[in-house]
């Protein structure tokens, strides 16, 4: 992996795309796959890519969703503040005193504030009292809901995505940014795609990026009917540990390979498939983590009750403050998550899937 994959994730990274308006993400990767496979969209803003099929082989399907936690303004207030409603999982003490980008009626994005009320004015038992997202408001430095709407031309229904820049360290290999859950996913099934590009396989391979699964993993139900697959990789970008644990008790840690999911609430990853991943990890040198969820869920748990059974395994890149405006991860795990998923499909065939 070098610099034009990275490239490719700061593009998918900086792209605008809470659930519902995945647009722009999907602008990026068509710009991405011009030319070189199959494209194809449903309604619900899924996109898929494939090649030449053989309809006598089984079909992998590889699976990213494009959607980024994120707001949806609510109402405009009489003063030009925005209410608003949170668009997937907020903790409430990470919105404040961040900027966002508000998206207008023509599709133009404009940068605003969510409100903190300065220590000045609060009264003690704010101070102590339980944060809600409720009493926060987006603040685009107006002061009526004339100038909202005449002005800007934003109106309830309106997207907000958290307003960052991906950035880039050469030195540590570290990027940093927002929307790592899960643009990292994005980015692993495109460049899973080309690593495995002239490769003789046993497998068709579908690529798909779906939408809304900050909401309820919506876009992967929808998809799985189309794709109808006999076993599915999940990427995501999954959240790091390594902060709040210990050694012995991490299983994030920056730098120490993919993540393989064994459970979440939404999934228990099918174990032969997961034993066969880690088998694979061992021959090859790629490291690799356990991750045993106790909460948390991803688009594997649509993915593997659809049809009549679809063994799925989660490899997830490991992402410092998922669900929050800043993102840390490293392009050494990205990259070993691609070369492990890109080894797993080269080992598939009618025989080992059967097995699972």
């Amino acid at each position: 992996m070098g610099e034009q994959e990275v490239k490719f994730i700061e593009k998918l990274s900086n792209a605008n795309g809470v659930s519902g308006f995945e647009d722009e993400v999907l602008d990026v990767v068509r710009s991405e796959v011009k030319d070189r496979w199959s494209v194809a969209e449903d309604s619900l803003r899924n996109l898929y890519i494939s090649g030449e099929e053989d309809i006598n082989l089984p079909v992998v399907m590889i699976d990213g969703h494009t959607d980024e936690v994120g707001f949806m303004v609510q109402c405009i207030l009489p003063n030009g503040l925005l209410q608003f409603v949170p668009l997937g999982g907020w903790i409430p003490t990470n919105v404040p005193a961040h900027r966002v980008r508000v998206m207008d009626r023509n599709g133009e994005y404009h940068v605003g504030v969510v409100t903190s009320k300065p220590p000045h004015f609060m009264k003690p038992s704010e101070r102590e009292g339980k944060l809600d997202i409720t009493d926060m408001y987006i603040d685009l430095g107006v002061t009526s809901y004339e100038e909202v709407v005449d002005v800007f031309g934003i109106e309830p229904g309106a997207p907000v995505v958290p307003h960052v820049d991906f950035i880039y360290n050469k030195r540590t290999g570290i990027i940093s940014g927002k929307a790592f859950d899960n643009r990292l996913g994005c980015a692993a099934v495109i460049d899973t795609l080309k690593e495995l590009s002239g490769e003789t396989l046993d497998v068709n391979i579908v690529g798909t990026l779906t939408s809304q699964e900050e909401v309820g993993t919506r876009g992967s139900a929808v998809a799985t009917r189309r794709v109808k697959p006999h076993v599915a990789i999940v990427f995501e970008g999954t959240p790091a540990d390594d902060v709040y644990r210990d050694k012995y008790t991490a299983q994030g840690v920056l730098r120490r390979g993919p993540q393989i999911r064994h459970r979440d609430s939404s999934m228990i990853a099918n174990p032969r498939f997961t034993r066969m991943a880690r088998d694979i990890a061992k021959e090859m040198g790629i490291p690799y983590q356990d991750a045993v969820r106790v909460a948390g869920g991803t688009n594997g748990g649509k993915i593997h009750l659809s049809n009549y059974g679809v063994p799925t395994i989660v490899l997830g890149v490991p992402t410092r403050y998922a669900h929050t405006h800043y993102g840390y991860a490293s392009m050494e795990d990205y990259s070993n998550t691609v070369k492990l998923a890109g080894e797993i499909i080269k080992r598939l065939d009618w025989k080992v899937i059967n097995d699972f």
